[in-house]
């Protein structure tokens, strides 16, 4: 099957400061996460964002987006235009899950309805021949369940799970992915990595072509390993499609200087960013139309 390739909007809204993420500030994080503990908080951060006009939230899978996709169904006038972009795997839901209902019982509670019997054989049955293949689908269709008839068309594998397989030289695991990502939700694979240059050669020797991978990109370095002039090298000369992330370095680089620096760059497609209040989200709204006239 052949998926379109749409367009990604030029800014992507993040989750990270919803579940007491901050790397710079841990004080940060744990009053972010106190904040943001009944949904309707989380809700009001993004309609601020869908009303600046950033309608793609991209979105681990935590348990508490669940919350947010059913009142987004709930809701399908006030989010016509809403996109997900879904982050996978969140782990501790699966340890959790297993922990409160057993194996079956996590099985149960993620995987969609149709099919159940089918999914739990071809978990078992792969687990039996320790086919990577059968079990890497199974789990992707687990953590799809809670975005049931909402548009995503990009899915991405997080970086704990791409920077892993990396180091361990799995790279058919980044096709297996796509290729199940791309038939079963006809939706484009994304790969987040905090090693551009080298995942850039892994999705290379796995056939994924023209990929698209969301990586830290800042005018600081912060966490880029390689570094600055590896990354912008990658830009100038790969065939990828770019996001940027932590473009600000934690709110180390003020926001002008941040996204002046990165709009500049060849070959970026989308920034993904996060933000508590509706100020910050239009200044960085207001700071892209700046600086990178709409497309």
């Amino acid at each position: 099957m052949t998926t379109s390739t749409r367009t990604m909007d030029r800014l992507l809204f993040g989750d990270n400061q919803f579940f007491g993420v901050n790397h710079m500030s841990e004080e940060k994080a744990r009053a972010q996460q106190m904040r943001f503990q009944d949904t309707d908080a989380i809700m009001g951060v993004l309609d601020a964002a869908y009303d600046e006009g950033v309608h793609t939230f991209m979105c681990t899978t935590h348990d508490r987006i669940a919350e947010v996709t059913d009142h987004v169904r709930t809701h399908p006038d006030r989010y016509a235009d809403m996109t997900f972009f879904p982050c996978m795997p969140y782990a501790h839901k699966y340890a959790n899950a297993v922990t409160e209902d057993g194996f079956l019982g996590a099985i149960r509670k993620f995987l969609p309805e149709e099919g159940l019997l089918d999914s739990i054989a071809r978990g078992t049955s792969s687990l039996a021949r320790k086919d990577i293949e059968g079990v890497t689908t199974l789990l992707i269709d687990a953590e799809m369940k809670m975005f049931e008839g909402l548009d995503t068309p990009v899915i991405w594998l997080q970086n704990v799970v791409v920077d892993l397989l990396s180091g361990l030289g799995f790279t058919d695991a980044f096709r297996i992915f796509a290729d199940h990502v791309r038939k079963r939700y006809n939706a484009e694979p994304g790969f987040i990595t905090m090693n551009l240059p080298r995942l850039l050669d892994d999705l290379d020797k796995a056939g994924v072509e023209n990929p698209i991978v969301c990586s830290n990109i800042n005018k600081l370095g912060f966490r880029m390993s390689g570094g600055v002039d590896a990354y912008r090298d990658a830009m100038e000369k790969r065939p990828f499609r770019a996001v940027a992330m932590s473009v600000y370095a934690s709110g180390a680089i003020p926001p002008r200087e941040a996204i002046e620096w990165v709009t500049s760059l060849p070959n970026l497609e989308s920034i993904v960013f996060g933000a508590s209040s509706r100020a910050n989200i239009a200044s960085t709204v207001s700071l892209v139309d700046e600086y990178w006239p709409q497309r």
